[in-house]
This record gives structure tokens, C-alpha cells and sequence, in this order.
């Protein structure tokens, strides 16, 4: 070869470099940035709910937490321990297993909190509350688990989800309302 198509060819694999190096920057800053799950947070089975009876101590309720995840990766979670809280009480234990959160899906979580009912007719708020036939409940859960990215790379990854969960005990209508952020 002669040494001008030595230097064509050098300049060709320069720039062919870097147009593949800005290729792999600009999807690494886009579509691989971590973007926080959408939560939302479902009582199930409220008018089975007993919960000012006497001589109760725990009371279940059930609970399907929906989690959307945006990500391009699966996220799987490890155990984990949701709290429920009425006014900076903590009321409730929720258990959550491990779970497995395709990218761009859906998933159902299902969990069963024990409610304390001790705790919760012992507040006057809360009695204050159900005589005008509603109330509030904050849910805080933090989801540890690995990102996996194309069956290649395994990220390690934290969820903190803070909800408030609004109970219509007339109507048995329930809302809930989830903050979450995503840590890489």
C-alpha cells in the first residue's frame, strides 16, 4: 500500500470511530437514563374489612400494588417490608416478596398488611376520621434489586416509593397517590 491510501485509510477508521463513539454516548445519556416507575397502590377486599371490632389485635388487608416499569432493563427486587402509617403512627407491616419488573410492563404486586388495630382506634384522629367516613394512610417501601440491561450488564439499583392512600369507608372507594425515585 502506498502511503497515501495508508493515510485514506486511517482517516476512513478515525472517523468511523467517532461516529460510533458519539452513537454509543448519545444512547447511553438517553435511552439508558434510569427513569422513576409509576406506583400505584390498590386495597382490595374493603368491605370484608373488620376493623373496629374489639378483641381484634391484627387485621388483614390485602393489598395489589401496580408498578409500571419505563426503563429499558428488568428490575428485579429483593425482599422487602412496606410500612403503612396513619399521622406518623406506623399502623402496618406489609411483607413484599421478590419480583421480577420487565422494562415497559405492567406488573401486579401482591402484599397483605397487618393492620394494628390497637394502634389505629387508640388515635382520636382516626376515630375523628371514620365518623366523617374517610381516611388517610401513607405507605413507604424502598425496592432493592439489580437492573439487568440486555442480559449483559447488571446495575444495582433502589426504589423509594411514598404513598398516601385516601379510604372512602361509606362508598369503599379507595385512591392513592405514589412519589418514586429511582437510585442508580
Amino acid at each position: 500500500m502506498t502511503k497515501k491510501s495508508l493515510k485514506i485509510c486511517l482517516l476512513v477508521s478515525i472517523i468511523f470511530l467517532i461516529i460510533v463513539a458519539t452513537v454509543i454516548l448519545s444512547l447511553a445519556f438517553t435511552i439508558s437514563k434510569p427513569k422513576d416507575p409509576d406506583v400505584h397502590v390498590y386495597p382490595i377486599g374493603l368491605k370484608n374489612l373488620k376493623l373496629l371490632q374489639p378483641n381484634v389485635t391484627i387485621v388483614p388487608l390485602h393489598l395489589v400494588i401496580t408498578i409500571f416499569n419505563p426503563n429499558y432493563g428488568t428490575y428485579k427486587t429483593k425482599n422487602t417490608t412496606g410500612y403503612l402509617s396513619f399521622q406518623d403512627t406506623l399502623v402496618a407491616i406489609a411483607p413484599i416478596g421478590p419480583n421480577k419488573l420487565p422494562s415497559h410492563r405492567t406488573t401486579n404486586v401482591t402484599a397483605t398488611a397487618g393492620l394494628m388495630n390497637e394502634k389505629l382506634i387508640s388515635n382520636d384522629k382516626f376515630l375523628v376520621d371514620v365518623a366523617h367516613g374517610s381516611f388517610n394512610l401513607t405507605a413507604k417501601a424502598t425496592l432493592r434489586g439489580k437492573v439487568h440491561i440486555s442480559k449483559v450488564f447488571k446495575v444495582k439499583a433502589t426504589v423509594t416509593i411514598n404513598c398516601d392512600i385516601f379510604f372512602n369507608i361509606t362508598s369503599f372507594y379507595t385512591d392513592s397517590y405514589c412519589i418514586t425515585k429511582i437510585k442508580v
